[in-house]
């Protein structure tokens, strides 16, 4: 018998060398020359990347022989592995392998990926750096479906989220704008073709910076946060994902703290009572919200309106708040697609939502109505209207016209409470522009002036508000409200059936 154990385990070994070797042409990817260049760039090459991202030792790869020794990996490295002890899969484009373009191998990796996480129920993380499909002639007419399919079907049933770390072009590209987060480093630029594209196609000259580095990806929207290098973009990630569940199919994991029920007295000393005068509404979320909890999003897009990561009381929660120092907190364009989007991402993965409300309307004037003010602004009300999670709102000085729709003020539209200041402010508009449209005299004025400082009032004794409250309570209202909000989750978390369509 233990010569038959020996004379198989010898059989193996021919084998197993095999496997062994080509493993070895796989971890090698384009080869020491390719790789020395890259890091030169002050770049991490693509299994760095995925160390850099996974818990240490956790990463199991597969695909690993797609290629062969020709294209080791296909130019892009693909596996599983853990995130703060939870399961992820990722895949990394491979620069260094024929410039990461995509063949119909490995589109079919990428379409498993996808594939696999929603199967799973994990998050997908996919880090981009590749010249698109490869110009081989083969990497069309495949019988493989193009993984954007199986990547749109992650939307809104797991995290999908995207870093881009070098040049990314055509269809690879493509994954950026339909993830949940994209980010991207200082080195990086993202476009749907490249400048000798743009040249032979446009006459157009213009370098990869120009045409779609972090400047103009961050101000378009389709970059939510940037990072000064490769490593920073991926601690983004991973600081981004311990706000969601696994999941549209688990509810977020309350986080370890010790931040617990509190009266905050600084917001006496944050808000000034004068509604033209300005603060900076980073300074409210900080004191609200659990401490260094706090993680923004898009914070250079649409600045009149911040969205924010956070938790309270440990659970975690998606805060839309308007922002004074940007135009008086009016909501443009950019800052409601900003926030119907971020919306949307939270109730998919059952974040609560928590509206802070100061702002004077959505933003009026030609150029703001060029930018279709009124659709965007439908469509952040239709989110917010649509949202499936408990909802909470606090009018803190002001909020007019279509301005305090969008933000969630109405308290039969879903929320879970809606409290406001004293002498917080509402109406069609200010008194001060009623007045003028009305060609008001003096004693007019006063009186709107007056109607106006009484508003609050009013309406909490029509029940406008769930409550009137003093700043120093605002922390304990939603804390409390959450705590008992969160008792619904009575029955297991199933991705959103949303009816409507987004206008």
């Amino acid at each position: 018998m233990a010569n038959n154990n020996e004379t198989n385990v010898n059989e193996w070994h021919e084998a197993l060398a095999d496997l062994e070797q080509r493993r070895a042409i796989s971890r090698a990817m384009g080869g020491e020359e390719r790789l020395a260049k890259h890091r030169s760039a002050g770049k991490l090459d693509a299994r760095a990347r995925i160390d850099h991202l996974l818990d240490q030792g956790s990463f199991r790869e597969f695909g690993t022989l797609v290629g062969g020794a020709e294209a080791p990996s296909d130019a892009i490295v693909t596996g599983s592995g853990h995130i703060d002890g939870k399961p992820v899969i990722v895949a990394a484009e491979d620069f260094t392998v024929k410039a990461g373009t995509i063949s119909a191998a490995a589109n079919a990796k990428r379409y498993r990926v996808a594939d696999m996480a929603v199967i799973d129920r994990v998050p997908l993380i996919m880090m981009l750096e590749g010249a698109g499909f490869r110009a081989d002639g083969r990497s069309h007419g495949t019988r493989t479906p193009t993984d954007m399919l199986a990547q749109a079907r992650c939307s809104g049933r797991v995290p999908l989220v995207t870093a881009v770390l070098g040049a990314s072009a055509g269809h690879g590209a493509l994954v950026a704008p339909i993830s949940d987060f994209a980010v991207m480093s200082n080195h990086a630029s993202i476009f749907t073709a490249g400048p000798p594209v743009v040249f032979e196609s446009m006459g157009e000259t213009i370098t990869k910076e120009d045409l779609g580095g972090p400047r103009v990806a961050l101000a378009s929207g389709l970059i939510h946060n940037a990072a000064v290098d490769d490593a920073s973009a991926i601690d983004l990630i991973r600081q981004y994902l311990r706000y969601f569940p696994s999941s549209a199919w688990s509810y977020p994991t309350q986080l370890a703290t010790d931040d617990g029920p509190r009266d905050v007295p600084e917001m006496l000393e944050i808000i000034p009572r004068n509604g033209r005068r300005v603060y900076d509404m980073h300074r409210v979320l900080d004191v609200v919200f659990d401490h260094d909890s706090c993680f923004e999003v898009q914070p250079t897009y649409g600045k009149s309106i911040v969205c924010s990561l956070a938790t309270l009381g440990g659970h975690p929660v998606a805060v839309v708040a308007n922002q004074p120092k940007a135009m008086a907190g009016s909501i443009d364009a950019d800052a409601a697609e900003k926030a119907a989007r971020f919306i949307m991402v939270a109730d998919s993965f059952h974040l609560p939502l928590m509206f802070l409300s100061d702002n004077p309307g959505v933003l009026a004037g030609s150029a703001s109505e060029q930018k279709a003010i009124l659709r965007k602004g439908a469509r952040m009300y239709a989110a917010q209207s649509m949202a499936t999670v408990p909802k909470f709102e606090v009018t803190i000085r002001k909020a007019y016209g279509f301005g305090s729709m969008v933000m969630g003020m109405i308290p039969f539209d879903g929320q879970s409470g809606v409290f406001a200041f004293p002498g917080a402010t509402m109406g069609a508009m200010g008194a001060g522009a009623m007045s003028r449209s009305r060609g008001s005299d003096d004693e007019e004025v006063e009186r709107l002036r007056r109607d106006e400082a009484e508003a609050s009032f009013r309406s909490a004794q029509t029940f406008g508000f769930d409550e009137l409250i003093d700043p120093r309570e605002i922390r304990n209202s939603l804390y409390y409200g959450l705590e008992r909000a969160l008792n619904r989750r009575q029955a297991a978390a199933e991705p959103c059936a949303r009816i409507g369509i987004m206008p």
